[in-house]
């Protein structure tokens, strides 16, 4: 320890007894600052991400917590200290004749509050509460930023940020923007900025041009942005079909407008192209207003939107706020809830689901991802473990998409301690009951627990049978069935269809109102669907879209449970490995009388095929894999079926198309590798009309 003090001291002239860190903290502190040089090195200055912009974000917020509570070691090196990258020596290095400033950013609503504190401290208005400082609001275009420089009217430079004072000329490259005016509406001498950026329908077409010369496919908009204004041929740049949005006016001959809301008028009347997405509000918390409106607006639009830039609105007011070392005192960058954080797996530790699968999942340290705090992520399998490389202590890029579970993408390795070592599957898992005896069949990524009616196993499968998909009873969720299951009342499907009054009201915190409202909801539950009464059931293999399938087959249930092997593998949706299980499954005595007992509490429902016989995708089997923006996935099957295609949870070679949204998993890599067709979600849309 004595030694990392003495290195400190020696390299930034500080005093031993000032140092209070402990070497654990000043090695995550030069680590992460070597990381985030790393990736904002590739990210400005190459065009390359390593990592997402969100998860960069995330180790910053890190590094300034570590200095903000150790301000000794602050030193001129740190990234929270630089404004951006150098810029690329390929073109004419330009000096800035204004400054370019980067904004703070401000991530929750007590952070954009406290900002508004502090521009009320410094304006002396802490006391006027009453007040309305007005500010205005600018969606934050995840672009790259460019200053246009004009002389009499006419475009004369145009620049990269590059690093605050020195950018790069790519002029003839911002030429080829057909919404950059090269003559403004009156001879006016003045410095503009704003975002070149490229629309997600062209980021689509590009990457379709890409994948059919066998070339690989852009990353995202913003790269593909940014490397086409530093193309060194401007027909390369020409064919991207870029477009840019002015916001700021950093100089003019003509005298300067008094808010910031007239100078984007004064803009357009230029013929700059502004963005039209603005609004004048009258205090802070109609800022956060806009800032939740636009958080659910934002995927509507053609272009990338990662926040919302907040701004004085009185000239005067900026003015005297002024400038901190590298940021406006009067304005601040209000960025949405990120989609992508970095944390730390701390554990990992291991579910078992109601077939016996087991699931490894990594317990990390809380972190806000997506507006909400996570501090566990499925890890899938053994296999996915290996492919991530990721080990207890690491720090991992956490990702989360809508309402979708968290994902771990990738291990930041830079932050990898040397007390690491690779994850060993474990031999026995306690959860499996009896001598805890696990198995991996060959050709399957997942682990088994040997005993199939272990403790753990049985809870899950009551939790799945009274689920949405099943049998829906709402009343009934997994800590009433715990309680259920604890007091004995319920040892099969059956019990809970069976249940009365006087039992429930035996268990704890129920009293005669809930325990008629959990009755009343089994009772509805005694008539259900075909194939929401073979998805219930637990069959290995057989989820919620096989079960449609075989229903759809076969229309009864006493013909499904009489299938032979012959009859299942040729549906299409099911395969060899589905029908053994399913025949598996109804040769066993037990599920024999498991289901003989449930269909004396039930009913199952005439089923009606939901194909549409003449609808004008009869034939055609789809598997969804990711993230739609424009509708969620329940609705997406629903179109399917209405227009008669049928929807399938696995891909073969029988599968007709697989439709790809973000951050798609391995079915995506699965139909490219069987050749497949592969849909966007525009490409999608335009199928079902």
């Amino acid at each position: 320890m004595l030694a990392v003090r003495e290195k400190w001291s020696a390299r930034f002239a500080l005093p031993i007894n000032f140092m209070s860190a402990t070497k654990e903290i000043i090695e995550r502190l030069e680590k992460l600052k070597e990381a985030i040089e790393k990736y904002r090195y590739e990210y400005h200055v190459l065009d390359k991400s390593s990592i997402s912009p969100e998860a960069l974000d995330s180790l910053k917020r890190e590094l300034v917590e570590i200095e903000i509570k150790n301000p000794e070691l602050v030193t001129p090196d740190s990234p929270t200290q630089r404004v951006a990258g150098a810029p690329l020596p390929e073109f004419e290095k330009v000096a800035h004749k204004v400054p370019q400033w980067s904004f703070n950013d401000a991530f929750t609503e007590e952070d954009i509050r406290n900002f508004d504190e502090r521009v009320r401290k410094r304006l002396n208005l802490e006391s006027e509460k009453k007040f309305n400082l007005e500010y205005v609001c600018e969606l934050k275009i995840d672009g790259l930023k460019i200053v246009l420089e004009y002389e009499k009217g006419i475009l004369v430079r145009a620049a990269t940020r590059g690093d605050g004072k020195v950018g790069e000329n790519v002029t003839q490259n911002i030429r080829t923007i057909e919404s950059v005016p090269l003559k403004l509406r009156r001879p006016a001498a003045l410095i503009v900025e704003g975002e070149v950026w490229l629309a997600k329908s062209q980021f689509q077409k590009l990457n379709a041009k890409q994948k059919k010369q066998g070339e690989p496919e852009f990353a995202n908009p913003r790269n593909i942005a940014a490397g086409s204004i530093r193309q060194l041929d401007p027909k390369i740049t020409a064919a991207r079909q870029l477009d840019v949005f002015v916001y700021d006016l950093a100089s003019s001959g003509e005298p300067l407008p008094p808010t910031q809301f007239e100078e984007l008028k004064y803009l357009e009347e230029l013929g700059f192209k502004v963005n039209k997405h603005r609004q004048l509000c009258r205090n802070i918390e109609e800022v956060i207003g806009f800032w939740r409106e636009w958080q659910k607006r934002a995927s509507k639009e053609d272009y990338l939107i990662d926040g919302v830039v907040v701004k004085i609105n009185e000239r005067k007011l900026q003015e005297a706020l002024g400038y901190t070392g590298k940021a406006p005192r009067w304005g601040i960058a209000f960025k949405f809830p990120a989609e992508q954080v970095t944390t730390v797996v701390e554990d990992i530790i291991f579910q078992v689901g109601r077939t016996g699968v087991i699931t490894p999942v990594a317990s990390l340290r809380p972190v806000s991802v997506a507006g909400s705090v996570v501090s566990r992520a499925t890890l899938h399998n053994e296999d996915e473990i290996k492919r991530l490389d990721v080990r207890i202590g690491d720090t991992v890029i956490l990702q989360k998409a809508g309402d979708v579970i968290p994902d771990i993408v990738q291990v930041v390795k830079e932050l990898r301690t040397e007390k690491s070592h690779s994850f060993l599957w474990p031999k026995k898992i306690i959860e499996c009951g009896g001598n805890g005896k696990i198995e991996r069949i060959k050709g399957e990524s997942a682990w088994r627990c040997v005993d199939k009616n272990s403790f753990i196993i049985q809870k899950r499968r009551f939790y799945h049978f009274v689920s949405k998909h099943c049998f829906d009873i709402e009343a009934l969720g997994p800590k009433k069935i715990d309680l259920l299951l604890a007091h004995g009342l319920i040892s099969s499907y059956a019990d809970i269809f069976s249940l009365k009054r006087g039992d429930v009201l035996v268990l704890p915190r129920f009293a005669e109102k809930s325990a008629d409202n959990l009755l009343e909801a089994i009772e509805q539950a005694k008539k259900v669907s075909l194939p929401k009464f073979l998805a219930a059931l637990s069959i290995p293999q057989v989820g919620e879209e096989t079960a449609i399938d075989l229903a759809n087959h076969f229309k009864n249930f006493e013909k499904i449970a009489a299938g032979s092997f012959e009859q299942l593998e040729k549906i299409n949706g099911v395969g060899p490995i589905v029908a053994k299980s399913i025949v598996d499954w109804f040769k066993d005595k037990e599920n024999k009388k498991l289901v003989s007992n449930l269909l004396k509490q039930v009913t199952i429902e005439k089923f009606v095929p939901e194909v549409s016989a003449g609808g004008p995708l009869v034939g055609k089997t789809f598997v969804l894999t990711g993230t739609l923006k424009s509708l969620d996935r329940e609705t997406a099957k629903q179109k399917i079926r209405e227009r008669g295609g049928a929807v399938s949870e696995t891909v073969s070679k029988k599968t007709s198309f697989v439709v790809v949204g973000d951050d798609p998993g391995s079915k995506a890599a699965r139909a490219a590798a069987l050749g497949v067709p592969q849909l966007s979600e525009s490409e999608f849309l335009k199928l079902i009309g």
